[in-house]
């Protein structure tokens, strides 16, 4: 066997991932927030970049601003320093209001800021805090009241012991126990509780429902209420099951978490469609909001510039690589753009029948399906319809929404499983609470209405749809 060194020529070919390419597969998958994010960020690092105008006429008007305003700056630095200058003038903008142009002030009364609906909710802390200061416990012990108040978690139990604080504040045990009572009487009803069974007894005390059998019930059977095991409850307290059936519509009425009606306002989040489908005449129209995909454009500026700088400089060397950055930019954001729209249509064009009649006529539709419609690899289609939402005339959908497995009918047609959750949701709606249907019943019925699927199948997907098992729902 031969051994050394040769230099050899050959043609292979392989698919070499460029940072172009990295670059516009990472824009189709981002969402809205992400993409906004990118363009904020591209457009500080690359000074060539600039967001469009809304109309072309205030960007030719922006234009000719620009470059008038670069003129009379080149001039004034050239030639000679004017001995009469208007200041007044070139602060009319950054001085006081009567310096300022029209449009300005007309512009800057019709800008709307998130500022402007801000708002501020009252959190659980403050609010309890609040009715502190009226509570009928001494002085001395408000300091416990609001140790007690802050260590409270969101959903408003005591996560500390009474031992605990009295250890850290030097009072007897009955001292923390008379200050956590009169926090207990606090709105919301059951706040300040140290379990579930405690925070249910507090609600009823304040209702002024509760009475002997109830507390036993709470006390020993709440389990057997979740479960629907009102026969045992029934024997064992002496009593008829139609009043432990209403001892137990009693108890599932109360709020098992008091303080998550104070939820934060910073958890809020608001969703921005990436496309709109609308009916118009007889017809599904999808438009991509332009909000969500900013249109750039090329400093016209810079581009002067670029045309009339040296080719050999460093400044054309460094804003040629910027321009090619920009342009592979808009090209990547119009392309996402594109492929959204394709998609959608796809989509939209598959699921006509949701749109017309609703969500029990959604089909199976997968991946493999839109792209080989479209044209493009599966891989392409995830990345579009990542994080990406649709407002159409049923709501505001994820578009991941109409990507559903199911199974086939009778005629051979697709059948989703969120249409099948939806047939067993009506199902259950109709039946005989006396007498509740089983999954196996459920699963005939089903196979009835040209949907062949199994008693385990029913029983998943009723799960999904948090609905309890036909022992659960029975009513006496």
């Amino acid at each position: 066997m031969k051994l050394g060194y040769e230099l050899n020529i050959a043609q292979i070919q392989k698919l070499v991932m460029t940072p172009e390419l990295i670059q516009a597969i990472q824009i189709l998958q981002f969402n809205t927030q992400e993409l906004e994010s990118y363009v904020e960020e591209q457009l500080l690092t690359n000074p060539i970049l600039e967001i469009a105008p809304p109309s072309q006429s205030e960007n030719l008007s922006q234009d000719t601003d620009q470059e008038k305003s670069r003129d009379e700056f080149a001039s004034k630095t050239e030639g000679p320093v004017r001995e009469e200058f208007d200041w007044s003038e070139h602060f009319k903008e950054y001085d006081d209001i009567s310096y300022r142009q029209e449009d300005y002030i007309k512009r800057e009364k019709s800008t709307y800021t998130f500022e402007q609906f801000a708002t501020s909710s009252i959190t659980l802390v403050e609010h309890l805090m609040f009715q502190l200061q009226f509570a009928p416990i001494k002085k001395r012990c408000r300091q416990v009241g609001r140790y007690i108040i802050e260590s409270l978690d969101q959903n408003g139990y005591m996560t500390l012991s009474v031992k605990e604080i009295s250890e850290k504040f030097g009072f007897a045990e009955f001292e923390i126990e008379t200050v956590l009572s009169a926090i207990q009487t606090f709105e919301p009803a059951g706040v300040g509780a140290r379990d579930l069974k405690e925070c249910l007894l507090i609600q009823l005390r304040m209702f002024g429902t509760l009475n002997d059998v109830i507390e036993q019930v709470i006390l020993n059977h709440l389990e057997d209420i979740a479960a629907n095991r009102l026969n045992v409850i029934a024997k064992e307290l002496n009593i008829s099951v139609k009043e432990i059936q209403d001892i137990g519509d009693i108890i599932k009425s109360l709020e098992p978490k008091p303080g998550r009606e104070f939820g934060d306002a910073n958890d809020t989040r608001y969703i921005t469609p990436d496309v709109t489908v609308e009916k118009i005449d007889g017809k599904y129209i999808v438009t991509v909001n332009e909000v969500t995909a900013p249109r750039l454009l090329v400093s016209s500026y810079y581009r002067k510039i670029l045309a009339e700088s040296d080719k050999e400089s460093t400044i054309s060397k460094f804003l040629s690589g910027r321009l090619n950055s920009a342009l592979w930019l808009i090209k990547s954001i119009e392309q996402r753009k594109q492929t959204i729209f394709n998609v959608v249509s796809t989509v939209v064009k598959f699921q006509e029948n949701f749109f017309e009649e609703g969500s029990k006529h959604l089909k199976t539709l997968t991946l493999k399906q839109v792209a080989d419609e479209v044209g493009i690899h599966e891989s392409t289609v995830s990345r579009a319809i990542n994080g990406k939402y649709m407002q159409c005339p049923r709501g505001l959908f994820e578009i991941k929404y109409f990507f559903t497995s199911g199974v086939l009918g009778n005629l051979g047609e697709g059948i989703s499983s969120e249409s099948i959750k939806t047939f067993i949701k009506e199902i259950i709606d109709c039946e005989e609470p006396a007498s509740p249907l089983s999954d196996q019943t459920i699963s005939e019925m089903l196979t009835d209405r040209g949907m062949e699927i199994s008693r385990r199948t029913v029983a998943k997907y009723r799960d999904e749809i948090k609905l309890p098992s036909s022992s659960k729902r029975k009513r006496y």
